[in-house]
């Protein structure tokens, strides 16, 4: 399980991104937390950046979208799904059930960005 931040610190309507094996987005809406990989399969763009609406995250690229419940795209141009992961709240935290950042063969630092956690403030 990796730590992603408090719940208090990610109020409904935003995301998260935090790195995992992959870059991982952590959306809360609606009173749901989903997490599923933050690189649109159309093209390289952080979903943590798009347009949340209800289960739907919208690509800030070329507007692929994906439903946050199964991880499939809704629509082209995206024609594959992201993955998701299970998330897990537990003494006011946020988890989420992924593989730790470097336990992927071939995973290494030069595989992540700088920023190890980014809030996103705002999604719309």
């Amino acid at each position: 399980m990796i730590r992603v931040c408090a719940l208090a610190d990610l109020p409904d309507g935003e995301s998260t991104r935090v790195l995992a094996h992959v870059p991982v987005a952590v959306f809360h809406t609606d009173g749901e937390l989903f997490a599923i990989d933050d690189t649109c399969t159309h093209q390289d763009a952080s979903l943590s950046e798009g347009w949340l609406e209800d289960c739907m995250i919208e690509c800030p690229l070329h507007a692929a979208s994906f439903d946050l419940r199964t991880g499939r795209p809704t629509g082209p141009p995206a024609k594959r799904p992201v993955r998701t992961y299970p998330v897990l709240v537990e003494d006011g935290v946020v988890y989420v059930d992924a593989p730790a950042r470097g336990t992927v063969p071939g995973a290494g630092p030069a595989d992540f960005d700088a920023a190890e956690v980014r809030t996103r403030q705002g999604v719309a």
